[in-house]
């Protein structure tokens, strides 16, 4: 099942509406990737709020996706996960170690206004 990826200015917004196959996912980082280049975002947003569970190789795949974005010049945010998930997550040692997460979609694009604002205070 293909993930719809919307574009709000400069943030690219993917939201996962059901669970997802490894294919899927693997085809959602391939898909981010690609269109982070093309539409010249600086930020993506994955909304993972209807997952139940988020497997290891779904938190790895949302790392991937945050790594290689980050290498393209866009930051990521992944919002909604839910208590019952992230409480599973910690239990089985999984972690979105340098990941930005956030409660929902509007403090997603709050983050990413703020990291793009203080990076160019850096240049």
């Amino acid at each position: 099942m293909a993930v719809p990826i919307l574009k709000q200015g400069d943030v690219l917004i993917a939201s996962i509406q059901s669970a997802l196959s490894d294919q899927d996912l693997t085809q959602l980082r391939d898909d981010l990737a690609g269109q982070v280049g093309r539409q010249r975002s600086r930020g993506v947003v994955i909304d993972v709020t209807a997952l139940d569970v988020i497997d290891s190789f779904a938190t790895r795949t949302l790392r991937s996706i945050a790594y290689t974005a980050k290498l393209r010049g866009a930051n990521t945010v992944v919002v909604g996960i839910q208590p019952d998930v992230a409480f599973a997550m910690v239990q089985l040692g999984l972690s979105l170690d340098g990941v930005a997460t956030a409660l929902d979609l509007e403090e997603a694009l709050a983050d990413l206004a703020r990291i793009s604002k203080e990076g160019s205070r850096v240049r």
